[in-house]
């Protein structure tokens, strides 16, 4: 579904302009032009399972105006977000003409069925989360935090020295991967990510994305 949104000005609403002045961060990102329904499609869901965000199409990452087909780049975001997203997701776009140059200002909600899936070049589905200004993918700790986070009942756990270890652990150094984790505990990897899972659920760590492996700290 889509919403749109013309606004044939020649100057530069003041709310475009304050966020191209601010640069690309988690909830913005800019796109010269779309290339790859995919690679958008990724963009998208790293949005929609995080706080949303704002896609601004024709804009370098210099900051400069570069302009584009506004009628192609809304075909391919609209394809992307209703055939390369799962669930699929409503974007607002609207259209900023600006003299010669066109500037498209796609709006993308947080997400209410979170986790959302982005269809890859090798078909397969994989989800991806908003760090700073990257699309980075979603380990499945941070998959079950976010089914959990969209689960109405209570998270209950079985508090035990496992738990326990972990939180004496990082009472005394800054952070743990999962790796190191299964290590400490000589426990098999499905173990401790039940336990992170549960253990961020109620608040008490947190998962801290990156490209190479996560970490958990204290909260």
């Amino acid at each position: 579904m889509l919403a749109q949104v013309k606004e044939k000005k020649r100057i530069l609403p003041r709310h475009l302009r304050e966020l191209i002045d601010g640069g690309e961060n988690e909830v913005l990102d800019f796109k010269k032009e779309i290339t790859s329904t995919t690679k958008i499609a990724k963009t998208i869901v790293s949005f929609a399972n995080h706080k949303g965000g704002i896609i601004l199409v024709g804009v370098n990452d210099d900051k400069t105006i570069y302009g584009i087909n506004s009628e192609e780049e809304k075909h391919m975001l609209t394809t992307a977000a209703d055939f390369f997203c799962k669930p699929t997701l409503s974007l607002e776009i609207k259209e900023h003409v600006l003299g010669k140059k066109t500037i498209l200002e796609a709006v993308i909600p947080k997400g209410t069925e979170q986790p959302y899936f982005a269809k890859g070049e090798d078909e397969k589905w994989w989800a991806y989360i908003r760090v700073k200004d990257q699309s980075l993918l979603a380990s499945k700790v941070v998959l079950d935090v976010l089914r959990r986070a969209n689960n109405e009942e209570q998270t209950l756990i079985k508090y035990s020295s496992k738990e326990q270890a972990l939180l004496d652990y990082l009472n005394k150094n800054e952070r743990i991967t999962l790796k190191e984790y299964c290590k400490l505990l000589n426990i098999s990897r499905r173990s401790a990510q039940t336990i992170l899972v549960n253990l961020i659920s109620i608040g008490m760590i947190k998962v801290h994305t990156t490209e190479k492996a996560d970490f958990y700290t204290l909260s």
